[in-house]
């Protein structure tokens, strides 16, 4: 784009394509008819023992532990292994059968909890935006703010399969309801220590409060937002509170994103920890949400609309989704390699059992999040190609989806476990109600912030090369 070529910046109306509503429900249908053939050829059995193997894995750790430095005492009574000290007794309530139905759940709650955190990374992308006065983006707002809509849904389907399937999906819930006292055969130390923060109340009480506060902050800057399309031209009021108002939620989000994410995920395998969990979590978040919004970027433009969108928009989103997969993976490399370094069994058995029981899904998690965009998007022309940045962007989700998946199963199930119809098919249902919902969000604003105080500079966007 040349400098000082003029462009003509008119509001544009986005009517949803019979192509693109066809794609959305085909992609639900096809996500039903898959969880439905999930559901008719599971194995109904009750799966015993699942928690019994995850401990066995994490015993591996603690009897090297107690061999090296003596600290553990191992004894076996009645064919159930138990650890003394630090790590507590959790046979008692870890040894419970899992109703088939909780394949359903852990199903809903992986692709409910993954498009949670893409909608809330939506909303930061904008309050980064107005934070930074950043002047580029303010031609892909529209999509951004539809995503983010997309919140409430989201957490609503996750809280309500928490609601059903708590019981058989966080084993520190059996603890809690043992009131086990200190000293007792049943008592475990870790939980005990976690009991003021990890509990039933605390538990549905923090989420609901936080992301209520998260929406009405969302829906405050869509008011404002709409606001400022009916004010007059160069009428600046309105942009100058939305720069207030995400600055509290930026403070809300960066701060307390992390305990949603420990009671929502963290928590399934309660015995382990990571102060770095939930800056992981926000990376999966922040890639794929510019992922998609990258991907509805480019749906837009090969629409006609977006005119004012170019190349250079484009490319900055590509960079970015460049840039992030590396950031995703150093979050992902810090964690694992001060886990493997300190060599502490409690820390151990969470990779222990993902590397050695889950290795294809751990070898994908690496491949599809950093070697496929770091190959793919590390030229200058890819980054500008829509086609590859389309077909990267779709294997970044997936790889993302596979990331959810191999922390939420293993702690659950414990080892054997695969992707089958159901976990596909759930995901691919709630990606079809995702897109038809972002859609319909389209619809009903003008897609060109006419009266934003930076649209002028965001269509002549121009990096001078």
């Amino acid at each position: 784009m040349g400098h000082g070529h003029q462009i003509e910046i008119v509001q544009e109306q986005f009517t949803i394509p019979s192509k693109a509503k066809t794609f959305a429900i085909i992609v639900g249908v096809l996500g039903l008819i898959l969880s439905g053939i999930g559901m008719a050829t599971i194995d109904k059995t009750p799966v015993a023992g699942a928690h019994e193997s995850h401990a066995q894995t994490e015993m591996k750790g603690h009897e090297e532990h107690a061999t090296a430095a003596g600290s553990h005492e191992m004894h076996a009574n009645s064919g159930e292994t138990h650890v003394e000290g630090n790590f507590g007794h959790r046979a008692s309530y870890e040894k419970q059968n899992k109703p088939w139905t909780t394949r359903i759940w852990t199903s809903l709650l992986i692709a409910s909890y993954y498009l949670f955190i893409v909608s809330l990374a939506a909303l930061f992308f904008i309050v980064v935006q107005y934070i930074a006065n950043a002047g580029w983006s303010a031609a892909i707002k529209r999509v951004p703010e539809a995503i983010a809509t997309f919140i409430p849904v989201a957490f609503i389907i996750l809280l309500a399969v928490i609601v059903v399937a708590k019981n058989d999906i966080y084993h520190w819930v059996h603890y809690e309801h043992l009131h086990a006292a200190k000293g007792s055969a049943e008592y475990d130390t870790i939980l005990a220590g976690k009991s003021w923060f990890l509990n039933s109340t605390m538990f549905f009480a923090f989420p609901i409060v936080l992301v209520t506060l998260w929406v009405l902050i969302g829906r405050k800057l869509r008011k404002l937002s709409i606001q400022e399309d009916s004010a007059e031209k160069g009428e600046t009021k309105f942009h100058k509170k939305s720069i207030r108002w995400s600055a509290g939620f930026a403070v809300l989000y960066g701060f307390l994103f992390s305990v949603v994410v420990w009671y929502f995920v963290m928590s399934i395998d309660a015995h382990w920890y990571s102060t770095i969990f939930g800056v992981y979590n926000f990376a999966i978040g922040w890639v794929s949400a510019l992922t998609i919004i990258c991907l509805f970027v480019i749906f837009l433009k090969s629409q006609g609309f977006l005119k004012i969108v170019s190349d250079e928009h484009v490319h900055d989103l590509g960079k970015f989704m460049f840039a992030f997969s590396i950031f995703w993976a150093y979050i992902w490399v810090s964690q694992y390699l001060l886990i493997w370094y300190a060599h502490i069994p409690e820390e151990m058995a969470y990779y222990q059992i993902r590397y050695e029981e889950y290795k294809p899904y751990f070898i994908a998690n690496i491949t599809l999040n950093f070697f496929t965009p770091f190959l793919v998007l590390m030229m200058r022309n890819a980054k500008r190609n829509k086609m590859v940045l389309t077909i990267a962007g779709s294997l970044m989700i997936t790889g993302k989806f596979i990331d959810i998946w191999l922390m939420v199963i293993p702690g659950v199930y414990g080892p054997g476990m695969n992707i089958g119809f159901l976990e596909a098919g759930a995901f691919l249902t709630l990606v079809g109600v995702f897109i038809y919902w972002v859609l319909v969000a389209l619809t009903k604003r003008g897609l060109v912030p006419v009266n934003h105080p930076f649209i002028e500079e965001s269509a002549h966007h121009d990096v001078g090369v």
